[in-house]
């Protein structure tokens, strides 16, 4: 949602650099941002359904009170120009209790990790959201891939593990549903996510994809359903935490196809483009 799915490609050697100085300022890892309020509404909670064409309750709204906090928290600790080289590369929602109707919820996130890769720098955001007696709601990690600039330093941990291994398994079952054309119109509408790279073509192609892409978290949210339905479960409300890595860009008229697992405690999943490439890896679900 708040950019380009990795696609999993790295970068070339000429791409490989060490971070200028001024790319990461590791100091602000574990200084939380400010607190932002967000008040729910039937109405939205109906509108993000609508765009990812679920029922309302599905796990993946929690993203909507949060998504301010995001930029913000990265911005901290990346620059501007490192920026330009970032992408959304895993996204985990570990949920306390389901958001309702009315509530008006706190949330505030904290950057607690900068990693160096050998191909760029990852950076782990922390997202906690509460409710109006100060308990638990959801808390999110947020994990960003600055492709190309390796960090000096290594902070923290990564995100906690979601790494699927079915062992070469028949899946339970594949489900497999079309995007449509105008549905980034209106998971941005909904989402409050209007990255132009996600409604305009040719902006699109000028940073050098063929066209517009799905949002990751509308893709995230398909592929939820689809585990749900696999599983044969017609209550959204049940999931307490869903997790994934994108791993390449989704578009819209494609079909996206869902392959699902029984794990341990829960449900893998992996889903994959209208060419048969995977668009999201190590999916974890788990239900309550």
């Amino acid at each position: 949602m708040s950019g380009e799915p990795s696609t999993d490609r790295g970068t070339t050697l000429d791409e490989q650099t060490a971070a200028p100085e001024a790319a990461f300022d590791a100091r602000s890892i574990g200084v939380a941002g400010e607190t932002r309020h967000y008040r729910v509404t039937e109405e939205a909670m109906l509108a993000y359904a609508a765009a990812t064409d679920d029922v309302s309750g599905g796990p993946v709204f929690a993203i909507v009170p949060i998504w301010e906090t995001i930029a913000p928290a990265s911005r901290s600790v990346a620059s501007d120009e490192a920026r330009t080289r970032v992408v959304h590369y895993e996204h985990d929602i570990v949920i306390h209790r389901q958001i309702e109707p009315g509530d008006t919820l706190t949330a505030r996130a904290t950057p607690i990790a900068l990693l160096p890769r050998p191909n760029g720098t990852s950076l782990v955001i922390h997202v906690e959201t509460t409710g109006e007696d100060g308990a638990p709601v959801n808390e999110q990690y947020v994990t960003e891939f600055f492709r190309g600039i390796v960090a000096e330093e290594s902070i923290g941990e990564r995100a906690p593990d979601h790494r699927l291994t079915e062992d070469g398994a028949d899946p339970l079952a594949e489900l497999a549903y079309r995007i449509a054309e105008d549905q980034t119109d209106r998971y941005a509408a909904a989402s409050g996510d209007d990255f132009a790279i996600h409604l305009d073509d040719d902006f699109a192609r000028a940073v050098g994809l063929p066209g517009r892409i799905v949002h990751g978290l509308c893709t995230m949210a398909f592929a939820a359903r689809a585990v749900l339905e696999a599983a044969e479960i017609d209550d959204p409300r049940r999931v307490r935490r869903v997790a994934v890595r994108f791993s390449a860009p989704l578009f819209p008229g494609d079909t996206v196809t869902t392959r699902v697992w029984r794990t341990d405690g829960g449900f893998g999943f992996e889903s994959l483009g209208g060419d048969g490439a995977p668009v999201l890896k190590d999916g974890l679900l788990e239900l309550g």
